[in-house]
This record gives structure tokens, C-alpha cells and sequence, in this order.
């Protein structure tokens, strides 16, 4: 185990993001708090931490279970960190997911911009 590990890394580590380089642009634009304050990509993590990640639309809060070296199999996730995240935020961006698809009948082609408008304008709603 790691005795201290950046936030960047640890994200990266537990598979929240994709990349170190997008987990620390995360932190750098404040969408990773441990509370109510921003951190930066060199805060060093601590066990007992909770943190509020955001990642595209959705927040997530996690709760640092355990430190570690690299990146670790998506299995073993639940062992490094707690989820802390309401079920509810789940469903709500389950639902997001499926009203966010627009289905078009082949052989329609490309929708206009008066059709990509109205599109936008029917999805521009808050759940």
C-alpha cells in the first residue's frame, strides 16, 4: 500500500476517470471537493476522506476505504473505496440517459436545424 498518493492519481487509480491527465484537469477546473472546498491535483489523500467528484453532469461522492500504488482491476474497486452516492442521483441520471436518445426512422437522413432546435429545446428540461 501507498503511504501518500495524490487525489489525481487515486481517481485515476480507482477508475473514476479515464485518464491522470483528465483527472487532474477535473481538480484544476474544481469538480473534485473533499467537503465544501476545491482541491488541487497534488492534495494528498487521506483513509476516512470523503470526496464529491463530478463527472460530466452527474456527482458522485466517494469515501476513501484504503490507499494504493496504481491502477487496480474494476472488480476490486469496492475495496479501495466506499460509494457514498444517493440512490436517487443514480435513477436520475438513468432517466437523463434515457430521455437523452432521439430515435430518427431510416432513410429520414440528418435533421434540419430547425429540427436539431426543436430537439434541443425538448431536452433543455431539469429532472
Amino acid at each position: 500500500m501507498a503511504e501518500n498518493i495524490r487525489i489525481d492519481k487515486f481517481l485515476w487509480s480507482v477508475r473514476l476517470y479515464k485518464t491522470r491527465t483528465l483527472a487532474a484537469d477535473a481538480c484544476r477546473l474544481g469538480k473534485v471537493k473533499c467537503g465544501n472546498i476545491s482541491v488541487k491535483p497534488s492534495h494528498e489523500v487521506k483513509i476516512g476522506e470523503v470526496y464529491t467528484v463530478k463527472i460530466e453532469q452527474f456527482s458522485k461522492t466517494i469515501k476513501v476505504k484504503q490507499l494504493l500504488n496504481g491502477r487496480i482491476s474494476a472488480k476490486s474497486v469496492d475495496d479501495f473505496i466506499e460509494d457514498l452516492t444517493p440512490k436517487e442521483d443514480y435513477e436520475k441520471q438513468k432517466l437523463i440517459r434515457t430521455f437523452s436518445f432521439e430515435k430518427r426512422d431510416k432513410g429520414i437522413g440528418r435533421p434540419t436545424k430547425r429540427d436539431r432546435r426543436d430537439i434541443e429545446r425538448i431536452k433543455d428540461f431539469d429532472v
